[in-house]
């Protein structure tokens, strides 16, 4: 998903372990980095993939940083695995927390091979029926948009244990990128009646926030983060907070927010796309070239490195574009659907090729429809001058009640336009 996200899609990326939110890993959702190997081809490619001869041959090497513990914790995870597989066969346990290891690190990074590599470690217990092993499947289908199969594995993990408050808070996030907000309360509702204020305070403030009421969301915010010291959780209500005080056209409480969860000092791609989002809005593209010079793995973010190199005329923009180019272009062969709303503003905004645009983003809002893929899409349909494409944001706009500057005026804009087809 949000950007996510990608985030509740590209969204509440930090909550969910431990009963913390997290977010559905957005189209980025922000994150969708490739395989190196792969993001060397593009529709025109003539050279065949090269398959290795040897088992034991190395092909790349994951990036760890000298001092990153994570290595030696997913190799501690692996070695539990195998030792249960021989002890206890049937027994998921260690498995699953290899595999949320794994996710974990494919929202950190916004590396989707990690999402993989869970598959992988939890493909052997199919027939287990587990709620945390549920819960697993759902994360993971709902990275890929399988966002109906997400929500029965939810369903499933709830029916095996009433308490999980985990499973609710993830149909929360669904519903919420789908922009189903009676669903998305009866989930939160859930949350408080199990008595998890944070994740209650969380996933009410964002329904009443994509409905308008920014003021109450940020009441929900502040009451949640009383509510918890959990790092993980203070970094996505700060972030978060940081999101609706920018849409109230408050940018120095927007940027003192973003400030407190940067200083966390936590790895969160969500974090970094909306705090970059945030300074190439107020004008700073320098900065997001300081801060994301060692975050070109990561396609959201990458994305947004290259918006701030072509403002600033840098010679980087063109090879940070080419290599956007052949990412989503190794997407596209692939069949990956999952980064619509980047590869959309990548066409826009990096390449002006409007017409593609305005079709890829027309084509994401109908699956996600968060802030971000609204603002989008009404870019796209404003430079088209096609005032029917924007009409699904602009019935959202209607219906929810929601406030942003930018989109009013984008909104704005489109209703001065006579309406046409669509590509």
């Amino acid at each position: 998903m949000s950007v996510y996200s990608k985030r509740f899609a590209h969204s509440t990326a930090n909550m969910i372990k431990s009963l913390q939110f997290k977010p559905l890993a957005r189209s980025w959702g922000f994150a969708t980095a490739l395989v190196l190997g792969l993001a060397c081809l593009s529709p025109q490619a003539k050279a065949a993939p090269r398959i290795p001869t040897q088992p034991t041959e190395v092909l790349e090497r994951l990036p760890m940083r000298p001092t990153d513990t994570t290595a030696r914790a997913l190799a501690a995870l692996r070695a539990e695995v195998r030792q249960s597989a021989a002890s206890a066969p049937g027994n998921p346990d260690a498995a699953i927390r290899l595999a949320e290891q794994y996710f974990d690190l494919a929202l950190a990074r916004g590396d989707p091979r990690y999402v993989g590599y869970a598959d992988a470690v939890i493909k052997p217990f199919a027939q287990a029926d587990s709620a945390p092993l549920w819960a697993m499947r759902g994360q993971l289908l709902q990275y890929r948009h399988g966002f109906d199969g997400a929500l029965a594995s939810f369903a499933a993990a709830i029916k095996l244990d009433p308490s999980f408050a985990s499973a609710h808070a993830w149909r929360g996030a669904i519903f919420l990128v789908q922009a189903d907000y009676g669903a998305a309360a009866a989930e939160c509702a859930a949350l408080g009646r199990l008595g998890r204020t944070a994740l209650f305070g969380a996933c009410t403030g964002l329904a009443q926030a994509y409905s308008g009421h920014l003021e109450r969301a940020l009441s929900h915010f502040q009451h949640a983060l009383k509510a918890t010291d959990n790092p993980g959780n203070r970094l996505w209500l700060l972030t978060r907070t940081g999101e609706v005080e920018a849409w109230l056209g408050r940018p120095a409480r927007a940027e003192a927010a973003y400030r407190q969860a940067l200083a966390l000092g936590q790895e969160d791609g969500y974090l970094l796309a909306a705090w970059n989002d945030f300074l190439l809005d107020q004008k700073r593209p320098a900065e997001v070239v300081q801060g994301l010079a060692a975050w070109e793995s990561s396609d959201g973010l990458l994305l947004r490195l290259a918006l701030a190199e072509k403002q600033l005329a840098l010679p980087k923009a063109a090879v940070h574009a080419q290599v956007l180019q052949d990412r989503f272009a190794a997407a596209k062969l692939r069949g990956d659907t999952t980064h619509r709303a980047e590869e959309a503003r990548f066409l826009l905004h990096i390449k002006n090729d409007v017409p593609q645009a305005l079709q890829i983003a027309v084509a994401n809002y109908a699956v996600q429809r968060e802030p971000r893929d609204a603002r989008i899409l009404l870019e796209a349909a404003l430079a088209a001058a096609d005032a029917k494409a924007a009409k699904p944001v602009l019935d959202w706009l209607s219906s929810s009640g929601f406030e942003d500057a930018q989109l009013r005026q984008l909104a704005k804009a489109m209703s001065q336009l006579p309406t046409k087809g669509t590509p």
